[in-house]
């Protein structure tokens, strides 16, 4: 049985009276590209817990909710584990810590394939339970009656062509896409299909540089890369990969700080403290009246 959680605005330790702001919306994202450029780049980032949301809303536009949370968080070997619970249950989190940004939340593997019907009720569930405005899916043609029939009901979809991790068994692995002209064309092809049955974005991932510029050029809607161009509507990465929580990341990826070597040696230092008894000090104790 599914937990359905309150969306009312939170209070947390961080930010115990927080002051509600206007949140950016999916039509709002969308009017970023006129006449087929963007002047302000959407910044895009994974989140999967409130705190993280809290610290990240205000310098992005929006929070991916990513099944990347399999290996990030639950140390699963590829995306394919991740159930609908997981999905909820963090965009829910990311909801309750974040004022600015739109939430999108990816539709994990086997919810959405089978049928659009399919789709539409794990989707409206996702966002009904989490309070995130928009569904992630991957696939391009052949998702595209999929897309539309979601759109066409209310629920907002981005998409996901290119590398798409979901399908890394048919694919043989997270390689570069698009080295071939017929794979390079089917990614483009893939992409306007999208568009065109209603997707308000759409994720390019691993590809090589030609076809994203290409396919940014081409689409009316925001392009956004991960591994893929500068050139793009705007960039998207694993906020963990970003910060150096992990000391192997796809190449795609620039580390911002090192935070794996930062804790470690705070938890070092601590671990020694306590062996050698000198914390907790005269600071962390409570001396009687």
């Amino acid at each position: 049985m599914s937990t359905t959680f309150q969306l009312d605005t939170a209070t947390s330790r961080a930010n115990p009276t927080p002051q509600p702001m206007r949140r950016l919306t999916v039509p709002k994202i969308g009017a970023r590209k006129v006449d087929g450029v963007t002047h302000d780049p959407i910044v895009m980032l994974t989140a999967y817990t409130a705190r993280q949301a809290q610290l990240l809303d205000p310098h992005c536009d929006i929070l991916l909710v990513g099944d990347s949370l399999a290996q990030v968080i639950y140390g699963l070997p590829s995306t394919i584990p991740v159930t609908l619970d997981m999905m909820a249950n963090h965009a829910a989190a990311v909801v309750r810590g974040s004022y600015h940004s739109v939430v999108v939340v990816d539709m994990p593997f086997g919810a959405y394939e089978a049928s659009p019907r399919a789709a539409f009720e794990a989707a409206a569930r996702l966002l009904k339970e989490s309070g995130a405005a928009a569904v992630k899916l991957e696939g391009g043609e052949a998702m595209a009656q999929t897309v539309a029939f979601l759109v066409q009901r209310g629920i907002p979809v981005m998409g996901h062509v290119g590398l798409t991790p979901q399908a890394v068994n048919v694919l043989g692995g997270y390689g570069a896409r698009g080295r071939s002209d017929a794979e390079a064309e089917k990614i483009v092809g893939d992409a306007l299909a999208l568009e065109q049955a209603g997707a308000f974005a759409i994720v390019v991932e691993g590809v090589v540089e030609p076809i994203a510029v290409e396919m940014t050029g081409k689409l009316g809607c925001p392009v956004i890369g991960i591994g893929a161009s500068a050139k793009c509507d705007g960039q998207v990465l694993v906020v963990d990969d970003m910060l150096g929580m992990f000391e192997r990341v796809p190449r795609f990826v620039k580390k911002y700080e090192g935070l794996a070597d930062t804790i470690t040696a705070a938890v070092k230092t601590y671990a020694s403290e306590v062996r050698e008894r000198s914390f907790p000090g005269p600071d962390q104790l409570y001396r009687p009246k």
